[in-house]
């Protein structure tokens, strides 16, 4: 098989055409671009260079057309270094992140791949709207490296989570609610509402929970009577007057006709987000992705 040695030797040759030239400019004895030459042309079996001591070395037909290609299988072994050192030190690769809604109206999202792209140009990132339950299982099966998510008491084995952004909770109702005439609300005002409840049908803990507390806190039991699974369609629920929603404060930048936003004045809860990986992660572009996203952390 031909070497990258060969091929270089010969193209210097080919390029100076003068064998003592050739070897300054490779910075090796002429003896050793000599050998370099002769033995790619045996192994080729036709021979590349017409050497003659009274004229300059020229180029045979073959030695014309091996010239062509030399330059470029050259140009492609140094890209495919260049590839594999960018890669070893994260900067080239692909990065699948998996983000829910309130990545998108906290900022999170945005200032994440804002900070991870400079010196990070050459890695492919692929963004997924995913819902949090969505996002656990696909990162334990390998189909997205990293998740902004809603943080769960227990992950599934092998993946961690660490909080990276906290926010405080609104209520969402429409505008001619009686409570949209309040400038603020507490809790104890929110008694014998109708609440809207972004939680999933089959998950034990989320928004709902929330409910259960601020009711406590306030003396009495939510009323739950939709649960839906997002933001935006609690709050087109609740602009046609059907409930109440409460919902971290980023989503009153969802310009959504019809609905009021108003906040909590004595539930101090936040609402957090988390970021979410394989503790075993072995990509150094998900692994650059990640120290990024962890420096994020508000």
């Amino acid at each position: 098989m031909l070497s990258y040695r060969q091929l270089e030797h010969f193209v210097t040759v080919a390029q100076e055409l003068h064998f003592s030239r050739a070897a300054d400019k490779l910075g090796v004895a002429q003896s050793a671009v000599s050998v370099q030459v002769q033995q790619l042309e045996q192994q080729l079996g036709v021979r590349l260079l017409q050497r003659n001591k009274r004229k300059p070395i020229t180029l045979t037909d073959a030695g014309e057309l091996l010239y062509e290609e030399a330059v470029a299988v050259l140009r492609h072994m140094e890209r495919a270094q260049q590839i594999g050192l960018l890669a070893a030190q994260g900067m080239s690769g692909h990065v699948k992140l998996g983000y829910i809604s309130s990545a998108v109206t906290s900022g999170m999202l945005a200032r994440v791949l804002t900070r991870f792209r400079p010196g990070h140009e050459q890695v492919q990132m692929q963004v997924l709207a995913m819902e949090t339950p969505r996002q656990l299982q696909a990162l334990q099966q390998g189909e997205i490296d990293a998740g902004l998510l809603r943080p769960r008491r227990r992950y599934p084995e092998g993946v961690k989570a660490i909080i990276v952004h906290s926010e405080p909770f609104m209520v969402a109702m429409a505008e001619n609610h009686p409570l949209a005439r309040n400038d603020t609300i507490s809790a104890a005002d929110l008694r014998g509402q109708t609440f809207i409840a972004p939680q999933f049908v089959n998950e034990s803990e989320g928004f709902a929970d929330v409910l259960a507390r601020l009711a406590e806190a306030a003396g009495f039991s939510a009323r739950e009577a939709y649960r839906v699974n997002d933001f935006i369609t609690a709050t087109s629920l609740a602009a046609a007057g059907y409930g109440i929603v409460v919902l971290p404060e980023s989503n009153r930048l969802v310009n959504q006709p019809g609905v009021i936003f108003r906040p909590l004045r004595d539930f101090k809860e936040q609402v957090h987000m988390a970021l979410a990986y394989r503790e075993r992660e072995n990509s150094p572009a998900v692994r650059a992705f990640l120290a990024v996203a962890k420096a994020c952390i508000e």
